[in-house]
């Protein structure tokens, strides 16, 4: 069993990603070519924004996104321990600083109450050098971003959706990607929608902003390639990749149906397991399932899972053992344990199952079997 199976998913569209990867290779316009504007205008249209301008990575859009908004040594960042380390790694890269706000214990994503709690709480010199808001859809579910959006008016902030696991959830009626002042989205191949290498994209409905975030992937290109404007990056995506996602991307909405008859199975299944809490989405809210977690009653109750699964070479995930405040890579931001009680106690009891579009109701009902049969 595949705890994501991307062969099976390649199967049904194989002969159309060799179609099209043949023709990147017979106009030979490895960088920039034609298929990324056409999986440009194709991600806008099925996000609902005007603009998606596509790049090298899920952590090059983060990053594009905070040059774009001019982030500069010694600004604050507000966001979320739990998490991948990029959400953070690019605040920190960039030279400004990430603080901390805890998590929601049912979503997983940012707690908007911690989230002012931390703002009001910074000592006021800091306090002038918050600029801006990373939200995290953590697992494919939107965070609260009606509650966000509005606390970053009230401080003049800027907000970015992380929407790295998140492409394709819709957050009461609107699609992911379209929920903050910019969004950017991951298509590494594990992610709902995923390409075969990396790859991401930023979006925006603002012109500037999009011209301003085409310059900075292209090394800050002005008219011609040898006109630098401004500092950029090397942050384009390969025409190859756009030809794969776009071949991905004609089966896509069916997939995200799939993944919701999945997610459901899982949780009719489960519901009735004393020792395990199964994913809660609130009303309104849609989740893609990039990956469907539980909450163990405690650590020893998830290694006894883990292990049972494990021994009948069924795979699990832990998303994520350590928290960002805890690594060691930002131990000079002054953590310690338990400043996020929420978050370590999450980090401390989740894991994740199996979850695909292809995840068939035997597979399905074989993991609960094992997990119910434990004594």
């Amino acid at each position: 069993m595949q705890f994501i199976d991307l062969k099976a998913q390649q199967q049904r569209i194989r002969a159309k990603i060799e179609e099209n990867i043949r023709r990147v290779l017979d106009h030979g316009q490895y960088i920039l070519g034609p298929e990324i504007g056409e999986l440009e205008k194709r991600l806008s249209e099925y996000v609902g924004v005007k603009h998606a301008i596509s790049c090298a990575s899920g952590t090059d859009a983060l990053l594009m996104a905070l040059m774009a908004y001019n982030v500069k040594p010694g600004d604050v960042i507000i966001t979320t321990p739990f998490t991948f380390i990029a959400t953070a790694e690019v605040v920190s890269l960039i030279g400004a600083k990430p603080v901390f706000a805890d998590i929601d214990p049912k979503t997983f994503n940012l707690d908007p109450e911690k989230l002012e709690e931390t703002i009001v709480k910074l000592p006021s010199p800091l306090r002038g050098w918050v600029k801006g808001i990373i939200a995290v859809d953590l697992f494919g579910l939107p965070a609260d971003y009606d509650a966000i959006n509005a606390i970053a008016k009230k401080y003049g902030l800027f907000v970015i959706e992380d929407a790295a696991q998140s492409f394709g959830a819709e957050y009461h009626g609107k699609k992911t990607c379209s929920l903050a002042d910019m969004s950017c989205t991951s298509f590494f191949p594990a992610k709902p929608l995923g390409c075969y290498g990396d790859g991401g994209a930023v979006f925006t409905n603002d012109d500037n902003t999009a011209d301003l975030l085409r310059s900075i992937r292209n090394h800050g290109q002005g008219n011609d390639r040898y006109d630098n404007v401004r500092i950029g990056i090397n942050g384009r995506m390969d025409t190859i990749q756009a030809a794969i996602l776009l071949a991905k991307l004609d089966i896509f909405p069916e997939e995200v149906v799939l993944r919701q008859k999945a997610a459901q199975r899982y949780t009719e299944l489960l519901t009735s397991h004393f020792s395990l809490l199964t994913p809660s989405v609130p009303e309104g809210l849609m989740s893609v399932w990039a990956q469907y977690s539980l909450l163990a009653r405690d650590s020893h109750v998830r290694k006894r899972v883990q292990d049972a699964l494990a021994e009948a070479k069924i795979p699990t995930a832990i998303y994520y053992p350590k928290p960002l405040h805890l690594q060691q890579a930002f131990a000079s931001l002054g953590y310690k344990q338990g400043d996020f009680p929420i978050t370590e106690d999450c980090a401390a009891r989740i894991f994740s199952l199996p979850m695909h579009p292809y995840l068939a109701p035997q597979e399905q009902e074989k993991i609960v079997n094992i997990i119910g049969d434990m004594k």
